[in-house]
């Protein structure tokens, strides 16, 4: 007698799975353009930066312009509750770890300062860069005019997980169709992790979807409820769901993979399989700009009642400059990662990012140990 099957379970797969085929045309790597664009705006680097406290500060986010990319302010976080962020940035880099958690909750219980949201969209306009800003779905139809009305150029909707359809007890919630129609910048909503979600989000008539759920090194979503899929899988879904609107209604909209991204080589996966841009939270913590000051910690830590997240200590291992671009001398990826994203480009004969789209990726579980057993000796 058999066993009645209950539900399948489909397979995932993430970044340490699977591998890139080479092209059967190779490019020079200087013939590759990393350009992504996002509305009316083009970036010569297909990267923005985590809206996470200890990554994008307003003068981070200027930095991050200037290195081709974007940064992502979190409009709830320290820098529009306090009006000196930086005295809290230093008690809760100098906490002890068991501490910090109850430090973080106590910290993010202080009201948003409306006052402080012009302000801080201020400081990086004021420096010629484009301001892109990071609010939770409960606050977007208050916080998101203000920012607007003060020059915020791009309006991020961000939770751990973010649906078209939410169901809630208030009267209206919010409506991604009508905040595109009230705000006239480009809208970007996370994260998801599925082709029905995705669809659904896109049919809404934002601009852009952020993909993943728990895969960051500073959150614990996965560990707390269970929740997520592989970083692969999620994104090969979501890029599907992105095609698919396309060919329904001439819009595309970008997709961008956010977390889990380490190295050069997660960073060139994540654009065969179909993502037009990736968001880094603890790449860029590490850097000498970010105001962390070697430190992270996840963007649901400080939750009143389910903290998903942990400090974590990162450290300091160079310049945004050494990080994106290079020279390094460091071996295992986390530097020059613009420079892989090119030579990974030139590798497949991909001018464009989506040409890199077309690259083919096999399933590959020995890629990161078949032949390394001297590495592992060092």
């Amino acid at each position: 007698m058999g066993v009645p099957l209950f539900k399948e379970l489909r397979r995932t797969y993430g970044f340490d799975e699977v591998a890139i085929v080479p092209g059967e045309v190779t490019i020079n790597p200087s013939m590759a353009v990393t350009d992504f664009g996002l509305g009316d705006h083009v970036f010569s680097i297909p990267v923005l930066a985590s809206a996470m406290d200890a990554v994008v500060s307003p003068a981070f986010a200027t930095t991050m312009h200037e290195a081709g990319g974007l940064g992502v302010l979190n409009l709830e976080g320290i820098y529009t509750r306090y009006p000196d962020p930086y005295s809290i940035l230093e008690e809760l880099t100098s906490a002890p770890q068991e501490e910090v958690t109850s430090m973080l909750q106590r910290v993010y219980s202080e009201d948003v300062k409306e006052e402080l949201i012009g302000e801080c969209v201020h400081q990086v306009k004021k420096t010629g860069a484009i301001c892109a800003v990071s609010i939770t779905p409960q606050n977007t139809k208050r916080f998101s005019p203000m920012a607007v009305e003060a020059g915020a150029d791009v309006v991020v909707v961000q939770s751990t997980v973010t649906t078209a359809r939410h169901m809630s007890r208030s009267y209206r919630g919010l409506v991604f169709s009508d905040l595109r129609h009230s705000i006239k910048v480009p809208v970007l909503v996370g994260n998801c992790v599925t082709y029905g979600a995705s669809l659904e989000l896109m049919e809404t008539g934002i601009d852009g979807v952020l993909v993943g759920v728990g895969p960051g090194a500073a959150c614990t979503t996965r560990e707390v409820v269970g929740v997520g899929v592989p970083q692969v899988s999620a994104t090969l879904e979501c890029a599907a769901a992105r095609d698919e609107y396309f060919k329904r209604t001439g819009k595309y909209v970008v997709v961008i993979t956010d977390g889990g991204i380490r190295t050069g080589g997660d960073l060139c996966k994540s654009f065969v399989c179909g993502a037009d841009a990736v968001m880094l939270g603890t790449p860029f913590a590490q850097s000498e700009e970010a105001p962390g000051r070697g430190y992270n910690w996840g963007m649901a830590n400080s939750h009143p009642e389910l903290p998903r997240g942990t400090r974590i200590k990162v450290g300091t291992k160079g310049s945004l400059e050494s990080i994106l671009f290079g020279p390094t001398s460091i071996t295992d990826g986390t530097q020059n990662l613009m420079g892989a994203l090119r030579v990974g480009m030139g590798m497949c004969g991909a001018y464009t990012v989506r040409d890199l789209h077309k690259a083919e990726m096999v399933v590959a579980p020995s890629i990161k140990t078949e032949g390394k057993h001297f590495q592992g000796l060092a």
